[in-house]
């Protein structure tokens, strides 16, 4: 099986390219924004444990806790088997997160071999864990796996800046929203990158929340 990937800023352009002669309507939206940043991240049971402690929260809590988590050296697996819930509380996970953190811990997942399965699979794999979903995993297969072919289709930016590339009355919903982009297979990472970047334009211009 072919697992197509974009590893550089190269490759990214030549999926921008691709993209834009299925859709020519990301043409005006790439010359406003410009090549996006791929936000490569490493991977692994702590990039997950990270991104698990941040949900619903502002980034400077979410990075306060996590340095805490991380000065205790409860940040690994065996050290959070160790712990006793009370350990991981006092450094500010709630309780529901300590139990997000335990399940992740238990599915015992292998973070190398999710590198050669299909994204289905991978994303059938991290959302068996408690409090990881389907968005979680997909930012995981985009940023961490660095996987081509990845639409965000429950991002709230991305079906801002959609509505507003494809012309649309209202917010598509994920479903509407797959179905409009289905023909950008198999360039939807660099669509979601793109469209992230024009959600980010879209606010500077109006300068108010979308």
């Amino acid at each position: 099986m072919n697992i197509q990937t974009i590893e550089n800023k190269q490759e990214l352009q030549a999926h921008i390219n691709a993209l834009i002669a299925l859709e020519p309507k990301f043409a005006p939206v790439y010359a406003q924004v410009g090549l996006p940043d791929l936000r490569h991240k490493a991977g692994g049971f702590t990039q997950i444990m990270r991104a698990m402690v941040g949900q619903q929260l502002s980034v400077a809590a979410a990075a306060s806790i996590w340095q805490r988590l991380v000065d205790k050296g409860l940040t690994t697996p065996m050290a959070i088997q160790a712990a006793t819930d009370e350990d991981l509380r006092a450094q500010g996970l709630s309780k529901q997160k300590t139990r997000y953190t335990r399940s992740l811990v238990e599915h015992n997942i292998d973070f190398a071999a999710l590198e050669t399965l299909p994204d289905e699979e991978v994303i059938n794999t991290l959302t068996a864990v408690i409090g990881i979903g389907r968005w979680t995993a997909e930012m995981y297969l985009l940023f961490s796996l660095q996987r081509a072919d990845v639409l965000a289709v429950d991002d709230l930016a991305i079906k801002v800046a959609a509505m507003e590339l494809l012309d649309l009355e209202e917010r598509p919903t994920p479903k509407q929203l797959k179905n409009l982009t289905h023909d950008w297979s198999p360039h939807r990472s660099a669509a979601s990158l793109l469209l992230w970047q024009y959600y980010g334009f879209l606010r500077q211009k109006t300068a108010i929340p979308l």
